[in-house]
């Protein structure tokens, strides 16, 4: 028994060091991995395990913006609106119904799903500035419905009492970190897959990829629809962590933010969202505190100087440094290699 389970072990050291701790950018995340995951044994102070819970809620909201903006280049100016319809979906069946978060969250997350067929469908005709303005009248048009109905939605004040996901923040951390996690590798190999090659392919040049026989208006929808999906997931968790639920949640603010974020880490990769959340989230809670009449200025010139001297993104800039990609059989290796790991080509 001892030596069935020691030859698992050394066959999983062997593909860890063979496969992840190869590159630095896979070891990279390895580390941010664990570094999520065994947090709460380091510190079980409330107030970094909410700042960890909210950037996973966000990051897998800036990430969804990339899924459908960064692969397929329809630019979504009013991305929150799944974010905030699935928020108050979910709110509203859980303080007006009763049903436990576990049954609102899909169902609020269905709602970001038939949003983004709403937005979606009569957005395929259009091109440019003209489907970002589009896509920013719709947020804008459901806060508006959001103020006319204050004794459903709450109006200005918003929903408050909702159940909350647990009573324990350490289960609350517990569920919104893996999850995170989950869905960030799943929306990973989405892009990875035939699915996102074809994403590509409408971002580049959507006349040459219908001309070449692809049906770019199911593939733009189904980005939409993916999108709306992830988004609204996030959009639950929110609606069953914070207090309260306001039009906020619709805000363009909220959808610059998710922009902000994934151009600062880089556009069409996933884990550039990411990495921007969970660098300027933190840190603008940080600064909240330590410099409050300052901090929109420091935010703002960090980000300028990230898109002066890294106009690709933090993370991919990060990427392009400590590796290079094999001319021959395009797999990546560490910078400091003077032939590829696998094909032994010279690397320039």
């Amino acid at each position: 028994m001892i030596s069935v389970i020691s030859s698992y072990i050394v066959r999983a050291f062997k593909q860890l060091r063979g496969e992840i701790l190869v590159l630095p950018s896979r070891t990279i995340a390895l580390l941010f991995v664990l570094t999520l995951l065994l947090l709460p044994l380091i510190t079980s102070e409330p107030y970094p395990l909410r700042i960890v819970i909210l950037a996973s809620i966000y990051a897998i909201f800036a990430a969804s913006w990339d899924l459908l903006s960064g692969f397929t280049g329809q630019m979504n100016l009013g991305h929150a609106l799944f974010f905030g319809v699935a928020a108050y979906t979910s709110a509203i069946i859980n303080v007006n119904i009763g049903l436990p978060p576990w049954v609102t969250i899909p169902l609020g997350v269905l709602a970001a799903v038939l949003a983004g067929l709403v937005i979606g469908i009569p957005s395929l005709r259009l091109r440019g500035p003209y489907l970002s303005l589009a896509t920013m009248a719709f947020p804008l048009i459901l806060i508006g419905v959001v103020f006319a109905i204050p004794n459903i939605t709450g109006g200005e004040l918003g929903i408050s009492g909702r159940d909350p996901l647990s009573d324990s923040r350490l289960t609350v951390y517990y569920i919104a970190v893996p999850l995170m996690l989950i869905l960030a590798f799943i929306m990973w190999k989405i892009t990875d897959s035939k699915t996102g090659l074809l994403f590509h392919a409408i971002r580049e040049d959507e006349v040459a990829a219908r001309a070449s026989g692809i049906n770019t208006t199911r593939y733009k929808l189904m980005a939409f629809c993916l999108s709306g999906l992830f988004a609204g997931i996030a959009g639950g968790l929110y609606a069953h962590f914070e207090p309260v639920v306001d039009w906020s949640t619709l805000g363009l603010f909220l959808s610059f933010q998710a922009i902000i974020w994934a151009v600062f880490g880089g556009i069409a990769t996933i884990y550039g969202p990411i990495a921007g959340v969970f660098i300027l989230f933190p840190l603008m809670e940080y600064l909240r505190d330590a410099l409050p009449e300052g901090r929109m200025l420091l935010f703002a010139i960090i980000v300028l100087l990230v898109l002066l001297f890294m106009p690709e993104g933090l993370a991919t800039w990060v990427r392009d440094k400590t590796e290079k990609e094999c001319p021959r059989c395009k797999l990546r290796n560490i910078a400091i290699r003077k032939s590829c790991r696998v094909c032994r080509t010279e690397l320039g």
